[in-house]
């Protein structure tokens, strides 16, 4: 199941936080801040998702995310890949190379990248 991009922004947050109460989270938002209410309805439906769980501490709830940053974004990637690539690597990095508008430092850096994991294979 996916998040939406409220769910989304709020996961950046709790990833950055990686526990929080409700009035950490409220702190981590720029302004104009969202009501509490808002941000409760979202951890909710979040929980349900199995995104984000709590502790209970008294009436207080510490949230903390149960999916990691960099889980979550590889699926978002294979998926995208998928979709909008016909499955191929090749198809996402050739675009991605060409419509990035990378410099020849980053293109060099990449080129590395794919070199060192080429030696690991």
């Amino acid at each position: 199941m996916q998040l939406s991009k409220t769910e989304e922004q709020l996961m950046q947050h709790l990833w950055k936080l990686e526990k929080a109460f409700m009035k950490d989270i409220l702190e981590a938002y720029p302004e104009p801040k969202p009501a509490t209410t808002t941000i409760a309805t979202l951890l909710k439906r979040m929980a349900g998702k199995g995104y984000v769980a709590y502790k209970l501490y008294g009436k207080s709830r510490e949230y903390y995310p149960l999916v990691k940053k960099k889980d979550y974004f590889s699926k978002h990637v294979n998926g995208l890949i998928k979709n909008f690539f016909n499955d191929s690597a090749s198809q996402f990095a050739s675009f991605f190379t060409k419509e990035t508008n990378l410099s020849k430092e980053e293109l060099e850096a990449l080129k590395t990248l794919i070199d060192n994991e080429l030696k690991k294979k």
